[in-house]
């Protein structure tokens, strides 16, 4: 999947998605362009936690965690993919987000719980450096019960399904030798070899490192990097007939696995 799927923020509620990764093989069956089924994905059961109090908002499951004055204006975080992110409550069950990196906005984040406070609608856009902006919805249902005197989207929220924009699904992998390219729609890319070295990753706020290992023939490793971090490590694993990919994508700072099956286009 895109990489709008796992980097544009640390949001408070998409942050459970955006660890989606795609890797690739050296040969085929690797090569082509895949396509993510949104119906396929299957989140971690470990819940999202962020809260807002007293006029400020604490990104509990962030990594890192940050507290910033939920005033609408932009605050310096360090550490994410985003160097300011702004907080505004827009009523007593939305709270909206914009995220930005060095004065340019990165994406934004709109969070609604319905009246009976159970379930949550996040929206939010990728304005990717190079690319095409998309769109995505999640919806999220409440773990636990809302505590007194917060903002209704705070607590414990579980991802329960999502739909993107349709060039946010795709990827493209290409041999070339020993060495092997990943495009997307969206700007992201990067040529590396299955060494183990690091390589550049271009087009992606959230990573700017990545290196391949090939588990066999039909599996590879990707370890993704933003400053020498490792933001997440997933394994793909190609079908004996060629036509599916399964991704389990681990974030190793949360430790969180989602997982989802790609098709070969």
């Amino acid at each position: 999947m895109n990489r709008a799927m796992r980097y544009v923020v640390c949001t408070s509620f998409a942050v459970a998605l955006f660890s989606i990764v795609a890797v690739a093989h050296a040969q085929s069956p690797f090569d082509g362009t895949w396509r993510v089924n949104p119906a396929s994905a299957k989140f971690t059961p470990k819940p999202f936690t962020s809260y807002t109090s007293q006029g400020w908002f604490h990104c509990v499951s962030c990594e890192p965690p940050f507290d910033v004055a939920a005033d609408g204006q932009d605050h310096t975080v360090t550490g994410h993919a985003f160097s300011t992110v702004s907080v505004t409550l827009v009523d007593p069950h939305t709270i909206k987000f914009v995220y930005k990196k060095d004065g340019k906005i990165t994406g934004d984040e709109v969070d609604t719980v319905s009246p009976d406070g159970k379930i949550m609608t996040s929206v939010t856009s990728n304005y990717p450096a190079n690319g095409q902006v998309t769109h995505a919805t999640a919806k999220l249902k409440r773990v636990g019960v809302l505590s007194p005197g917060v903002h209704a989207t705070s607590g414990n929220w579980q991802v329960l399904n999502f739909i993107d924009t349709e060039n946010d699904l795709l990827f493209t992998f290409k041999s070339n030798g020993d060495e092997f390219t990943m495009t997307d729609p969206t700007g992201d890319s990067y040529t590396a070899k299955f060494d183990g070295a690091d390589y550049p990753y271009k087009g992606s706020y959230g990573v700017n490192g990545v290196s391949l290992k090939k588990i066999d023939a039909h599996t590879i490793e990707e370890t993704d990097k933003r400053d020498g971090t490792v933001v997440s490590v997933t394994k793909m694993t190609v079908s004996p007939n060629g036509k599916s990919m399964t991704i389990v994508a681990h974030d190793p700072r949360n430790d969180t696995t989602s997982t989802f099956i790609a098709t070969k286009k």
